[in-house]
């Protein structure tokens, strides 16, 4: 059995589908876990979630902030943007069955000693800790409420953890930070409006896994997200998005076992894809 972490898909079912032919892929033997951003800006992103339903137990998915954004646009919370990909999925006769089955994903999960999120993890939480919230947030996404949740989601405020946080304000942070964080400063404050490469880290904030003495720094994190991040391979964390909506690459981990606690044991596979979207629009 093999077990494989892709980073992000959003719609590019064609080069899904020869990433599982390059690392011979069977479902009755290997799992795949995606790391966030499923759909979206992809030309097949209905495809996608077919796929992966389909597969049952020998796939699953973490959530992104485009699949938050597909729940919301589907609970009539959110207006679609221009870019958007999904009227494929929101018009498709099994439309319940989809979003049903991705508002069942975790927000973060923990496989062979590895966390895994879709974007980051602020420097005061432990492992233990972004699961625990993790989970928080997977109630209410699995709630009857959904669409009164949803609407409460978005912001950017507030843009630091405290403990004491409560409701929606707790919440909104959790999802930022696991669905949308990049940089950060050294005690945890959030920035969202920079999408460039680490190297061009807004004055006074740093990649979120660079800040000094952040508790998660004993665990392996492998996570998506940051196209314009390249490839990062270190000993704590792994980065897989690799920009396969831009005309970059689609990118598998296989995690060994018995298993590796620094990433840079892991093998990576990585596969060129066709370029999907206009590159500088919405990384």
């Amino acid at each position: 059995m093999a077990l494989y972490l892709i980073g992000d898909v959003q719609g590019c079912d064609g080069p899904l589908q020869r990433l599982l032919d390059e690392i011979a892929f069977s479902p009755s033997r290997d799992r795949l876990i995606l790391l966030g951003d499923v759909v979206n800006r992809g030309p097949a992103s209905l495809a996608v979630l077919r796929r992966l339903r389909a597969l049952e137990g020998a796939a699953d998915a973490l959530l992104g902030n485009h699949d938050l954004h597909l729940l919301a646009v589907a609970a009539g919370v959110r207006p679609p943007h221009r870019s958007d990909t999904l009227d494929g999925i929101l018009s498709a006769p099994d439309r319940e069955a989809l979003l049903d089955w991705l508002r069942q994903r975790p927000l973060a999960m923990s496989v062979h000693g590895w966390l895994l999120v879709h974007a980051g993890v602020l420097p005061q939480w432990s492992a233990t800790q972004v699961l625990s919230l993790a989970a928080e947030v997977q109630v209410l996404l699995r709630g009857p409420d959904l669409g009164d949740w949803l609407r409460q989601m978005y912001g950017n405020q507030p843009d630091r953890w405290q403990d004491d946080l409560q409701g929606p304000a707790r919440w909104r942070v959790i999802v930022n930070a696991l669905t949308r964080l990049r940089f950060c400063t050294a005690d945890g404050v959030m920035e969202f409006a920079t999408k460039d490469s680490s190297a061009n880290a807004p004055a006074g904030y740093l990649p979120w896994f660079d800040v000094p003495g952040r508790r998660c720094a004993d665990t392996p994190i492998a996570f998506g997200h940051w196209s314009t991040l390249g490839p990062l391979q270190r000993a704590d964390v792994l980065a897989l998005d690799t920009g396969c909506i831009w005309g970059g690459r689609l990118s598998a981990a296989c995690l060994p076992y018995p298993p590796v606690t620094d990433a840079r044991q892991v093998e990576i596979i990585r596969i060129p894809c066709p370029q999907a979207q206009t590159p500088g629009r919405g990384m």
